[in-house]
């Protein structure tokens, strides 16, 4: 292991500055410095200011990952960061810095996809992704299925949201029940003491026959909902909600693993971390004959070991790395693994 190559990795796709660090499989640290608080008084992250976090953050952040992983900087043989999707001036921040150590160190600099990265951290836990794999990403920006023949050269769209994704969703509905920002892990806290059958909101794009994910009308339907029943039961509408999103994630994610014969089913994204998801689709797995891989909490929220764990592939695999001039991509695709 000690011969492998160090990678540092970089993430400020939206409003967690992350650095890890990484060696082969082997991780070495990982911290995060979020600036969750100052967004919640909007409700929603809004970019001019995780922009501004993450120009505070970046140094603090840098220097914590190397004491938690006692290295010097001048111990790391590659840098890789977030391109994109994601925030443009959030990404931008992320793409500098990781332009000043790459030159500062003399060591080459790698622009990877965010959500690839999402596909390569579970290694950090699990070990070598089988090949292929299908991967379920869900997030607050992003409700992709994917067919991941080799996840530092290969990934292939099947299927993603149409409008909102599933996080966004969580965020959307956990306003309408007066619950906290961000969303997700207050409407899962919430929902374990409510019914997942109390109320029949309505499963988009369950049956079209395509991969794709609809959940803005979920979302409407559960705040007409609300508006028509006083007074509301929070943990059952929570629960409910909750019940109708992570039915379609599952049936979607094992109908992909039987269209394309791959019995292998990777979870990512911040929405991974939910409780009843991770339950559901395990169920369902073992129910298809599916192995179910997902990362621990901690790693499926953004962070930088994703990103370090995809450049350590990139290394391993002897990719060119990227130039100087590399941009940040906004809406870079999630086939561009690396730029």
């Amino acid at each position: 292991m000690a011969d492998e190559p160090l990678v540092l990795g970089i993430e400020t796709s939206c409003d967690e500055t992350g650095v890890g660090l990484v060696r082969g499989h082997t991780l070495l640290a990982n911290t995060i410095a979020s600036s969750v608080d100052e967004h919640a008084r909007f409700g929603g992250v809004v970019p001019e200011v995780a922009s501004r976090a993450h120009l505070e953050a970046m140094t603090p952040t840098v220097e914590r990952a190397l004491a938690q992983a006692g290295v010097k900087l001048s111990d790391v043989d590659a840098v890789a960061v977030t391109a994109g999707p994601g925030l443009a001036g959030a990404l931008l921040v992320g793409v500098a810095a990781a332009k000043a150590y790459s030159l500062g160190l003399g060591v080459p600099l790698y622009g990877v996809n965010h959500l690839a990265a999402h596909v390569a951290v579970d290694q950090l836990e699990h070990g070598p992704l089988p090949k292929p794999c299908i991967a379920l990403l869900v997030s607050g920006g992003h409700s992709s299925l994917l067919l991941v023949p080799d996840v530092a050269s290969d990934v292939i769209s099947l299927g993603s949201t149409v409008d909102d994704a599933a996080g966004e969703a969580f965020d959307k509905v956990a306003r309408v029940l007066g619950l906290p920002f961000p969303g997700g892990p207050h409407i899962d806290r919430v929902a374990r003491e409510g019914s997942g059958d109390a109320i029949a909101f309505p499963r988009g794009k369950m049956d079209d026959g395509t991969l794709d994910f609809s959940f803005s009308g979920l979302k409407t339907a559960v705040a007409r909902w609300v508006e028509a029943h006083e007074p509301v039961n929070v943990a059952d509408v929570a629960a409910s909600f909750q019940e109708a999103v992570v039915d379609v994630l599952t049936r979607k994610a094992l109908q992909a693993c039987k269209k394309y014969g791959v019995h292998d089913l990777l979870i990512g994204g911040g929405v991974a971390a939910n409780s009843r998801l991770r339950a559901l689709a395990q169920e369902r797995c073992d129910a298809a004959g599916v192995r179910l891989r997902v990362p621990r909490p901690g790693l499926c929220t953004d962070n930088g070991a994703m990103v370090a764990a995809l450049g350590a592939d990139l290394v391993a695999a002897g990719v060119t790395p990227s130039s100087l001039e590399i941009p940040a991509d906004s809406s870079l695709p999630i086939t561009t693994v690396h730029v």
